[in-house]
Parts: C-alpha cells; sequence; structure tokens
C-alpha cells in the first residue's frame, strides 16, 4: 500500500481573523486582523491556485513521460501517483461551507502530516490578505477506507481488528492492482540532473496569487 501512494481526504476547519503560534485555534495568539473584504469568490479562487500548483508538483514528482499515451490516459482518470517520498501533495480542494469567520474545507491530499495541514489554512489566510487558524482536522477516508470501515471505541479488540482486515482484504488486493497496473511502463526516472524543490508546491503559490485576491 505504500507504494501506491494512496490519497486520504480530510475536512478541515478554518477560523478567519487571528493567527496562532501553532496554527490551531486554541494557540498563543500573534496576530488579530479583519475579513470582511473575504468573500467566497477570493477563497475559490485561491483554492484554485493552490489545486494547479500542486497538479504540477505531483507530474513533477510521478516521473512520468506525458507524451506517452498511457501517461495521458493516467492523468484524465486521476491515477497519476508520485514515484518517491514527496511533500504533501493535494489532489483536490473545495469549499464546503463559507460563513465568516468560519469555513469549512474538503481535502484530498497525500504524504501530508496534521501540522501541515493546520498551516494549509495559516497560508490561505495570508493569501487572502487576512489571517486563519484551523479549528478542526477530521479524516474521512484513507485511501479505500471509509468512516464505514472504522471499528467503534469499544470494537477495539483482537478478534474484531482481525475480522475486519479479513473482511477488508480481498478488496484492498483488488483495489491495489487496479492502482498499480496502469504505472507499469508508464513512468521513468528523470536525469540525476533534475531539480526539485525540497520545499513542495506552495513557493508557486505565492507567485500566482500575488494578485489574486486584490481588489
Amino acid at each position: 500500500m505504500y507504494n501506491a501512494h494512496l490519497t486520504k481526504d480530510y475536512t478541515v476547519r478554518g477560523l478567519l481573523g487571528k493567527a496562532t503560534d501553532d496554527f490551531c485555534e486554541d494557540g498563543r495568539l500573534v496576530e488579530k486582523t479583519t475579513y470582511d473584504h473575504v468573500t467566497r469568490e477570493k477563497l475559490d479562487r485561491i483554492l484554485a491556485l493552490i489545486q494547479g500548483s500542486h497538479q504540477k508538483a505531483l507530474v513533477l514528482y510521478s516521473n512520468l513521460d506525458l507524451q506517452t499515451q498511457e501517461a495521458y490516459e493516467m492523468a484524465v482518470t486521476g491515477l497519476i501517483r508520485p514515484m518517491d517520498k514527496s511533500p504533501m501533495l493535494i489532489t483536490g480542494i473545495r469549499c464546503l461551507h463559507f460563513a465568516p469567520p468560519e469555513f469549512l474545507l474538503e481535502v484530498q491530499c497525500m504524504h501530508e502530516t496534521q501540522k501541515q495541514l493546520r498551516r494549509l489554512v495559516h497560508e490561505i489566510g495570508l493569501e487572502l490578505k487576512t489571517t486563519a487558524v484551523c479549528s478542526q482536522v477530521r479524516r474521512t477516508c484513507d485511501g479505500f477506507f471509509t468512516l464505514d470501515d472504522a471499528l467503534l471505541r469499544t470494537q477495539w479488540d483482537l478478534y474484531s481488528i482481525q475480522d475486519a482486515i479479513q473482511a477488508a482484504a480481498p478488496r484492498v488486493a483488488a483495489e491495489l492492482e487496479k492502482s498499480l497496473r496502469p504505472r507499469l511502463g508508464t513512468q521513468h526516472l528523470r536525469g540525476s540532473g533534475q531539480h526539485r524543490d525540497s520545499e513542495g508546491p506552495s513557493s508557486a503559490l505565492k507567485s500566482q496569487a500575488g494578485g489574486a485576491v486584490g481588489g
């Protein structure tokens, strides 16, 4: 499953108007700002820029030759995955709810950490020329496992866990085969001189979004 580089889905709740030292709502307050100028349209514009910059990074880390038909089909069906370790990559992001100062995002990503997701909210606030903190991060899907597959706390025992693993095994095998098979023969390593930005796509976002929220 590690080599499949499967995505995870999250709902991420943000709060406009303040910044903290750890990007969390209950962190040490660093700054308070106004947010009356922030609109749903401006937020959607920033999210589109974020997704675009991460999609470019995903292609870079996939080592795909986009001139091949197989690679094109993988891009269309969303099966492009990085070949090796990479920074956090966002494959999808959208706003589910916007009622300032609160907003709720849906994020599909891979190679993420909780802190990176909280920092994402902080950076969105900066791009909107205000500040924002993260008030909640909730994982709703991990690869092909959803909340329906989760065990209740009362089921956290050896037998329930074994039963869940055995029940999921055929589905996991089928999904892994479907995810990995299209990549065979389509990906190759770039030359060793190929430079990669270890900071990920964030810098690209900053240059693209400079004038995105003006006016």
